[in-house]
């Protein structure tokens, strides 16, 4: 890793003693003149797309009078193995731990692309999840996508989030039919209730 070429050592509070990344709060760390982006970052993404909005911000910040940080929860993200997997924000456990077990509903379907339809894939293949803060509106905080182009899909609600949508808005949105994205505007089931989630057809 690049940092150790700066001794990083010398500044033992800086770095993280088992992966040698450095700690920091946004983005400066414990020496006032030492920044990083990116994956020398302990604990951030480490992700091309978030590496290149943090030094953007950071440089904005040192000389441009701007005070925006860099949003490293609602970073959208996709696994692009033969059947994707995307998501953005929080995930189901990580929204309990920070907000309680009782503040969070999980709206989540099953659901089947029209084009497995003539192959006859199997209909409960693919699956979305909405997390919601019942504290706040039921401001969506976590989306999760298993199925074709999830990457897509998870990226176009990438700017929801940082619009701070609710659930509400996610109803409101009027579908793209026949669309897997059109899914995650139509969800009603909910974990809690113990509902079985599948699909129905169309």
């Amino acid at each position: 890793m690049c940092i150790y070429a700066y001794q990083c050592t010398s500044y033992s509070s800086t770095c993280h003693k088992r992966n040698g990344q450095l700690l920091s709060t946004y983005e400066q760390t414990s020496v006032p003149n030492i920044y990083g982006i990116g994956d020398v970052l302990n604990g951030k993404p480490e992700l091309t797309p978030v590496a290149i909005q943090a030094g953007k911000l950071l440089a904005r910040r040192l000389f441009g009078n701007e005070t925006t940080m860099c949003d490293y929860v609602n970073v959208p993200t996709t696994v692009f193995t033969p059947l994707e997997y995307g998501c953005v924000g929080l995930s189901e456990e990580d929204a309990i731990s920070l907000k309680g077990e009782e503040n969070i509903e999980v709206y989540h379907t099953a659901f089947q692309p029209l084009e497995w339809t003539l192959p006859h894939h199997d209909e409960n293949t693919c699956y979305m999840k909405l997390i919601c803060d019942k504290s706040d509106d039921e401001r969506a905080i976590g989306l999760h996508v298993l199925g074709p182009n999830a990457g897509e899909i998870t990226q176009g609600y990438g700017v929801a989030f940082k619009c701070g949508a609710t659930k509400k808005d996610f109803d409101a949105t009027i579908g793209i039919h026949p669309t897997c994205s059109e899914s995650m505007t139509t969800l009603t089931i909910t974990k809690r209730s113990g509902t079985d989630p599948s699909t129905q057809g169309c």
